[in-house]
């Protein structure tokens, strides 16, 4: 699967339990790690757990199964490895936090796909 075909199902998993603030940032030419990473807040830890459990859920439906699932228990920050997409579904608190976003170059333009 392309990772803008990939990309197409997490954002879609991400939106069917309603996540806040989705963005997505193409970081092909920053890192070899990924091509794309999606970011994402859910309004507690519960919903959180959720957000990333249909994510997982949707991506294995489509062909591609996890390379990881990191931070599950706290339900704060959960992380899932693609490959070619990593999605991290945060709490807000955390998220304004670690600002992943500034971390990775880009300006702040949650609701927006960000390219470099």
């Amino acid at each position: 699967m392309q990772s803008e075909q990939l990309k197409d199902v997490v954002v879609a998993a991400l939106e069917e339990i309603k996540a806040k603030d989705i963005v997505v940032l193409d970081v092909h030419k920053l890192t070899s790690i990924t091509d794309i990473m999606v970011i994402a807040s859910g309004t507690s830890s519960r919903q959180v757990k959720a957000l990333a459990d249909n994510v997982v859920e949707k991506a294995k439906a489509a062909g591609c199964r996890p390379l990881s699932i990191e931070g599950e228990r706290e339900g704060e920050w959960i992380l899932v490895d693609l490959a070619d997409v990593v999605v991290h579904v945060m709490l807000p608190t955390t998220r304004d936090f670690y600002q992943l976003e500034k971390l990775w170059g880009m300006e702040e333009r949650r609701g927006q796909e960000t390219s470099v």
